[in-house]
């Protein structure tokens, strides 16, 4: 894939963030969620590619733009042709309340490499480069924490589980602290918190627990650019739910999926920009004469590049970030 294409995504996730950080703290996720979808819809719309959303906003009679199957872009017959996922807002209770973290994400692939993941849980583990290969979500915590250790040469005690802050975790939490980890709680949005596994100063090294299942695509393509592990298993809760999943062309719903089952290939881009203040990213600054700042990453599976990008906007000259 044509390389520059990486610095359009970052285009497109500064105009999800630009619409959504309007938003925060002001009590209405729908509102944000459905400003970034309107931004990123936007300026998907100026790309001269041939998209499928594979990961997306709903089904098509559920979501206005950005649905599963949707196609996107300035289609030629020249066109590449790619998968994408997108979460235009990835952290919407953070946003409505005012929180950090919250981001807009996108990923592309060729055509095909990308699971189409169904609307669902999905249990996960992520870590980064050093854990590649060697800890699994067939494992113990217990046991993971203990191939972890040794893969940074760190004690267990100074090993920090990241993982949301649900019900459904507490006994996975009870076992890390008896185990003598560290745990890291967070609120929304495990897209991020799978990313910063990936970096030694982020203060997470491994990420555990039940999130969904769309996320786990979009953090497992982040994680095929960043060098890290990504493992994920669907957790369907009824039996419609596992139905959906045979019917979405998912044989074996019990699979355990690694991250190239998620993502194939290496011809994976992911770029994301901060839209509420974030370790990962800070969130969009709304400056007088209606200037914004943005903080982006954008990353190429192929080449291993990260990029981070600042970037200042004029936002009367751009009509398509108009109030």
């Amino acid at each position: 894939m044509d390389r520059n294409l990486a610095l359009n995504l970052v285009r497109v996730t500064e105009a999800a963030a630009l619409q959504a950080a309007r938003h925060l703290g002001r009590g209405d996720k729908e509102k944000a969620d459905q400003a970034a979808v309107n931004g990123m819809r936007k300026m998907f719309d100026t790309l001269p590619i041939d998209g499928v959303v594979v990961i997306g906003e709903g089904e098509m009679d559920e979501a206005p733009m950005l649905y599963i199957g949707e196609q996107i872009g300035k289609c030629t017959k020249d066109s590449v042709k790619l998968d994408i996922a997108v979460d235009p807002l990835d952290g919407t209770t953070a946003v409505a309340k005012g929180l950090d973290n919250a981001i807009s994400v996108v990923a592309i692939a060729p055509r095909g490499c990308l699971l189409h993941a169904p609307d669902m849980y999905m249990n996960k583990i992520a870590a980064g480069p050093k854990a590649a290969g060697k800890i699994s979500l067939d494992l113990p915590i217990e046991e993971n924490l203990k191939i972890l250790s040794q893969a940074l040469n760190k004690d267990i005690e100074d090993i920090t589980v990241t993982m949301l802050d649900r019900p459904r975790h507490n006994e996975l939490i009870e076992r890390v602290r008896k185990a003598g980890a560290r745990i890291k709680l967070f609120q929304d949005g495990d897209v991020a918190a799978a990313i910063a596994t990936c970096f030694d100063d982020l203060g997470a090294d491994i990420m555990v627990g039940i999130g969904g299942a769309p996320e786990g695509v979009i953090a497992a393509a982040a994680l095929k650019c960043l060098g890290g592990e990504f493992q994920g298993r669907l957790h369907p809760m009824t039996e419609e739910e596992r139905k959906r999943c045979i019917d979405m062309g998912i044989e074996d719903v019990d699979k355990l999926l690694t991250i190239d089952d998620l993502a194939k290939g290496n011809e994976i881009m992911f770029a994301a920009t901060g839209i509420s203040n974030g370790e990962l990213l800070k969130g969009v600054v709304y400056y007088e004469n209606n200037m914004a700042k943005t903080y982006s990453v954008v990353m190429r599976a192929e080449t291993g590049t990260v990029r981070f990008i600042e970037a200042i906007h004029r936002l009367d000259k751009k009509p398509e970030y108009a109030k």
